[in-house]
């Protein structure tokens, strides 16, 4: 908050009201005029910065601006100038000033740790003849799982008879469980590849998961197989480097097959637009009720593609699992609804309480 001036020279302001500015001003001699427009400061923003400032400099111009000149004046100017005189000359070996010492921190009080329990002298003695084993037992049954390990822990809450161990295991790791490699997957491609080509009834699921040398041509051999198939159930395709143009083969047999109820395309190469147009090429028919096809390498969808999809399985009334990453909470709650929706129609059928 500023405060406003209300007197000038000794004067109240009001005395000033009723002068003429004009007459004051032809009063003045030429020094006093100058003064005036040295210290008087006209408040108008819209003049520029060179008209609102007088050039008060007297000194006649030097010309144009010469860095290597000004530098050697500079550094000449430094070395002529004489060093500021010292109060006190230096003397070395003599500390002026106050020298630093730090606070002195005060050293913990001693804890004493030894708590005195009356417990009795059968309990007494009854702990004191206990092995590890059957404290670190007492410690599971009393909860106090600050003393051990999360397996042993555990293995006291579930009451299983198992070997509790010492004190000092609660500082090792648990030791992993060594579990045996998956063996490769021995499927025969070409077989199969003959075998829904010619409808074999006896293949009723396919598992091509973690094949990786399946070249394209085979990928679309199998899918104009699966176009007139009407054994084939199941088709697992998961992390077989599969790409859109594999895929969009896929698309077209999909919209032609009337026998496959569950896919499986997860861990490929498969872009979201064409992902969309293996959603949609599930309602030409609507006989798959499981499609899976998640970790993509291009794991986010895009909020269009999401919308859409959306919009397709809600217009696919047969489809009860889908396995798609949602970004958009809209997409993905009317996904959810609608697969619900698709599973209580099943279920009602299946009792009997619904039309069919």
């Amino acid at each position: 908050m500023t405060t406003r001036t209300t007197k000038l020279y000794g004067k109240d302001l009001s005395v000033y009201d009723d002068m003429d500015i004009e007459e004051l001003l032809t009063q003045l001699t030429p020094e006093q005029i100058e003064q005036l427009n040295r210290e008087v400061d006209p408040d108008d923003n819209l003049l520029p910065a060179s008209q609102r400032c007088r050039d008060q400099t007297n000194k006649t111009a030097t010309g144009p601006l010469n860095r290597r000149s000004l530098l050697d004046y500079l550094e000449r100017s430094a070395r002529e100038e004489e060093d500021w005189p010292e109060l006190r000359p230096f003397q070395p070996g003599i500390v002026r000033g106050k020298v630093f010492t730090p606070k002195a921190v005060p050293k913990p009080l001693p804890v004493n740790d030894e708590i005195a329990l009356d417990i009795g002298d059968e309990y007494e003695q009854a702990l004191s003849q206990a092995s590890e084993e059957e404290l670190v037992d007492l410690a599971a049954i009393l909860g106090l799982h600050s003393m051990m390990n999360q397996d042993q822990y555990y293995a006291s809450v579930t009451n299983k008879k198992t070997m509790f161990g010492k004190f000092e295991s609660i500082v090792k790791a648990t030791q992993p469980k060594a579990l045996p490699l998956l063996p490769d997957n021995d499927t025969d491609v070409d077989k199969s590849i003959q075998q829904v080509t010619s409808n074999d009834p006896k293949l009723t699921a396919l598992n091509w998961n973690n094949i990786k040398n399946i070249s394209l041509e085979k990928f679309n051999r199998l899918f104009n197989g699966l176009k007139k198939n009407s054994h084939l159930e199941k088709l697992s395709l998961a992390n077989t480097r599969m790409t859109d143009s594999a895929a969009r083969e896929l698309c077209g047999a999909l919209e032609e097959n009337n026998g496959l109820k569950v896919l499986n395309v997860e861990s490929n190469y498969i872009s979201p637009p064409v992902i969309k147009d293996l959603v949609k090429s599930l309602l030409n028919t609507q006989t798959v009720v499981e499609f899976r096809a998640t970790n993509q390498k291009p794991e986010v969808l895009g909020v269009k593609n999401e919308m859409e999809i959306a919009k397709m399985v809600e217009d696919n009334k047969n489809l009860l699992r889908l396995g798609l990453a949602f970004e958009v909470p809209d997409a993905r709650i009317r996904v959810h609804h609608h697969l619900q929706q698709n599973n209580d129609n099943l279920r009602l059928k299946r009792i009997g309480g619904g039309n069919s």
